[in-house]
């Protein structure tokens, strides 16, 4: 039996429920890949220290801040970071992550008016691993 690769891959995405609602987004389409990767899973928004559920958070001129105003930058930071150290512990290379998220989105995220406009632009956790040459993919390109 060979080794599988470690993939990291965002919680949410497997069902578990740290969705900022309190919910997930559970995609069968990963249930496919577990017989090629072993999968690490992540939602760097809880590890950095956001409750479940939580106030929706958009990214406006770089800082990441919630509908009630409030700067939650740090922990997007902090839970980016902690994925980071995840990622490289377990040798991954690919991940994949929540699609459109402040902290996972790859190529489209919200603006920021939290009016379900999308602009181009990635997420917090997902700008720190492509800078770190670790692919990023979204459950939309499986």
């Amino acid at each position: 039996m060979t080794n599988k690769p470690n993939i990291i891959v965002s919680a949410c995405l497997l069902g578990h429920n740290c969705k900022y609602n309190g919910g997930n987004n559970y995609c069968s389409k990963l249930e496919k890949l577990k017989e090629q990767y072993n999968f690490i899973e992540i939602c760097p928004e809880v590890e950095g220290g956001l409750p479940i559920p939580r106030v929706p958070s958009e990214i406006i001129n770089g800082l990441v801040i919630n509908k009630e105003g409030m700067d939650v930058t740090k922990n997007y930071n902090e839970g980016a970071k902690l994925a980071l150290e995840k990622a490289l512990k377990n040798n991954c290379r690919k991940a994949i992550l929540k699609a459109k998220s402040p902290s996972c989105g790859c190529g489209k995220i919200y603006d920021g008016t939290f009016s379900k406009t999308l602009i181009d632009g990635d997420g917090i956790t997902t700008r720190l691993f492509k800078e770190h040459n670790i692919e990023v993919l979204t459950e939309e390109e499986i």
